[in-house]
């Protein structure tokens, strides 16, 4: 299925989802506290976090560590919740303004308990990322990036697809890499915060994707042909199948 056709049933299914909506309270936390869990773990796992899902869902709902995992996947964990619940604010803040401070302060909250001398700090360094061709801006560079990113974000909120602004916000954030590690977790967020503020469902990466994930973003960033198209219908597909999720949650059937 190509971009366009899965943006239409996406939105036809978000139409339906829409018709059995408000939520009541209780469902709407037990929501939240789900995917504060899926997301920390399939985000975390993504980057080499070892804990398992039931060990971060302990972790975050008990504060019981577990034994014999490395204490930085427990600060990664801990601060990625932090982070996910700000997200949450934001989004559901309206109107939603995009601003550098909402980045930085995404990736401070995740990444202070690892690196608080880093953590919402842009980069003074020069970066590398493993496995990849693409060599990420001078750190000079990274303040007037991040402001001209800042100022897209905006300037496109109203003028096109959700989940192509989504994609495109994920997919920029790497490219410019502001921060000397996390910075694939806050694009993950900063894509949910969007998708979120447009009546869209998180969605959570699972680490089975982790190679079409990885190639997607490798094909948007290699210097002789660059294409966003596997990304963005990456980035399609996982919504899809958390609106599926979402109608099974709830008993819904919608009408594809």
């Amino acid at each position: 299925m190509e971009f366009p056709a899965m943006l239409k049933r996406i939105d036809e299914t978000k139409k339906w989802i829409q018709a059995h909506r408000p939520l009541a309270p209780e469902e709407v936390r037990q929501l939240d506290a789900y995917f504060r869990i899926d997301l920390t773990y399939t985000s975390n796992a993504l980057e080499g976090n070892t804990l398992s899902i039931v060990e971060t869902k302990v972790l975050l709902e008990d504060g019981l560590t577990a034994g014999g995992k490395p204490i930085r996947d427990c600060y990664e964990a801990v601060g990625h919740a932090n982070a996910y619940d700000f997200m949450l604010n934001v989004a559901r803040s309206n109107p939603l303004v995009f601003s550098e401070e909402i980045i930085t302060r995404l990736h401070k909250l995740f990444y202070q308990g690892i690196d608080a001398e880093n953590a919402g700090v842009y980069r003074n360094v020069q970066v590398m990322i493993t496995g990849s061709e693409y060599m990420p801006p001078n750190p000079k560079e990274v303040p007037e990036l991040m402001r001209a990113f800042v100022n897209e974000l905006n300037e496109n909120l109203s003028k096109i697809h959700t989940v192509q602004l989504a994609a495109f916000a994920h997919r920029k954030l790497v490219d410019i890499h502001p921060f000397v590690d996390g910075n694939g977790r806050a694009a993950r967020l900063l894509m949910n915060l969007i998708l979120i503020d447009g009546g869209y469902q998180i969605i959570s990466m699972p680490p089975i994707l982790r190679s079409d994930y990885i190639n997607a973003l490798r094909a948007a960033q290699r210097e002789e042909n660059p294409s966003d198209r596997d990304f963005n219908l990456l980035i399609a597909e996982c919504e899809i199948e958390a609106q599926k999720d979402f109608c099974r949650m709830f008993d819904i059937t919608p009408p594809l």
